[in-house]
Order: structure tokens, then sequence, then C-alpha cells
């Protein structure tokens, strides 16, 4: 008797905590939804999201790790066997919980109506990574300038994708972006790229000098490769100077290009000024037209003769 007396309360919490997690919401066709259900789907779709990241890790770490591909194309392959993985998880899963798929057809045309008007741009920017991942027009170390962003490629997400710049920010820009507006993509086929540094000298300076000095300004410099060649190209007669471009490739600074720029800049100032080339600075000619009216001199007691009549 006393037994059962010790008993009673735990089976009455028992029942109200069967009653209440049982309680039927709503129902999707003839799947009840109860607050159970909702428990159990977020369990569940909390492990199955930790397998996914489980998977890819082991995927990129060890699997793909002996592949003789590019790391850009691992990355695609790992991402599209998460996503693979997910949603095949995502059928079985529901369908153990007792969920009939053919009764959220009706369900889902109307969710799908909402995520069209509501969602666009996530759907968008979605669909978007997935053409990313495809055609690959740009990678993870990427070199790339998308509408004033330049940087590099530091991850692709199913949404956005980050881009470090020189300054170590991270800017995240949308994926429809990339497929929506010209992308310049600095290292997409050859890690070297070419890079024009504009100079320009006084009208004095001998021409042949200045290709001498610029090419070998670059051909000492660490980080301006021997090949391709390093070349000159006399642009135009400017105004106050003749111009200049001098142009090199490189692999090492191809994402810190104003360094190199810079570095070119110091060497060609110390070459010009041991070897007398001029630099240019603006210059204006001042013409004087004469005047029919004398203009009195500083301390003259002759008076203007506007002023004269007054």
């Amino acid at each position: 008797m006393h037994r059962l007396l010790w008993l009673s309360p735990i089976s009455e919490a028992s029942v109200e905590w069967h009653d209440a997690t049982s309680h039927v919401l709503f129902k999707i066709g003839s799947l009840p939804i109860t607050p159970l259900f909702f428990l159990k789907v977020i369990v569940f779709i909390f492990l199955l999201v930790s397998f996914s990241r489980l998977m890819q890790r082991v995927l990129l770490t060890r699997l793909f790790h002996h592949l003789p591909i590019s790391q850009a194309q691992k990355f695609a392959l790992g991402r599209f066997a998460t996503y693979l993985f997910f949603l095949g998880g995502l059928f079985i899963g529901l369908q153990s919980l007792g969920v009939n798929l053919d009764s959220l057809v009706v369900f889902g045309g109307a969710v799908g109506v909402g995520i069209g008007l509501g969602l666009q741009n996530v759907v968008s920017n979605f669909v978007a990574g997935l053409i990313l991942l495809i055609e690959q027009p740009i990678r993870i170390g990427d070199r790339i300038e998308v509408k004033e962003t330049f940087g590099d490629v530091v991850k692709i997400g199913a949404r956005s994708t980050w881009i470090r710049t020189n300054d170590n920010i991270v800017i995240i820009v949308p994926n429809s972006d990339f497929i929506n507006s010209a992308v310049t993509n600095w290292t997409a086929n050859d890690p070297n790229v070419r890079l024009t540094i504009p100079v320009g000298v006084g009208y004095d300076s001998d021409p042949e000098k200045v290709r001498e000095l610029l090419l070998q300004a670059a051909s000492v410099h660490e980080d301006v490769l021997s090949e391709p060649r390093s070349d000159v190209i006399f642009t135009d007669y400017g105004d106050n100077s003749l111009n200049f471009s001098l142009r090199v490739w490189t692999s090492s600074r191809a994402h810190t290009p104003f360094v190199l720029k810079s570095d070119l800049y110091f060497a060609l100032f110390k070459l010009f000024r041991e070897n007398g080339i001029e630099l240019p600075f603006p210059q204006r000619d001042l013409h004087i037209r004469s005047s029919d009216i004398p203009l009195p001199f500083p301390g003259s007691k002759e008076r203007h003769p506007c002023e004269a009549g007054s």
C-alpha cells in the first residue's frame, strides 16, 4: 500500500508529460503534429547536420587528400557530397518518423509559394552557390575583383562568398553577384599576373636611357619574373612629360600588387636621380597682354584715368 502511494505521484507526472507531448497541435494530411514530433525533428536535424559536417571533414582530409585534383575541386566535391547526404538523410529520416511525403505535396506547394515571395534572394543565392561550385569561375585562393571589392576568396558558402582584402577585412558578398555582375579573376588560368607601372620623365630625357633604367629596376627585383620578360612601352607625349609604361610579371605579388609597385617606384626614383633623369612637374605658360591704359607705379602721384573723372 505504501509502495503504491509512493509511485502514484511519479505515475501522475508521467501521464501529464505524455498528455502534454502527445497533444495534437494540427495535422498534415493524416499525420498528427505533436510537441513530441517537433522535439524528434529538432534532434534529428541537429544530428543530421553534425554528421554532414563530419562527413565533409573526413572526405576532405582523408579520402580526397590523395586524389590528383586541385584544392578547389576537392572542396566542390566535398560540398556536393554533403548536400546529397543531407537531403537523402532528411527524406529517410522524415519517413522513419512517420511522415508520409505524399501528404506534404499540398503543404509543400503552399510553402513553396511563400518561399518564392519572401525568400527569393536566399534561394537565388543558394542556386548561384551551386553554379559557382559546378562551373568554378572563382575558387578558394583566387584573387578577384567584383563591384569595387578586391581581395582573396577564402570561403564559398551556400548563400555567400567571403573575400579577404589586403587590410585583412573580410567582405561577405552574395553569391548572386558573381552570376549577375562582371567579375575580374586575376588568377583564374595562371598564378602569374602582369602589372603596369606608369612613369613620366622630363622632355630633356633620353628615351633609350629611360627604357634601360626601367628594365634595370625590374630585373633586380626578386618578385619580378624573368619569364615572361618585362618590357617598356612609350605611351605618349604628355603635357609636361614623356610617358612610359613598365610592364612586369609576378606570381608572388599577385595578391599584393601595390607593394611591388611601391618598391619599383622607390628604385626608379633612385636610379633617375643617379643618372640625371629629370622627373616632370606641371608647367604653365603665362601670357601678359599690353594695355592701352597707363598703369601707375607704386608711390606715383599720377591718378588712374577712371579716377580722374570722379
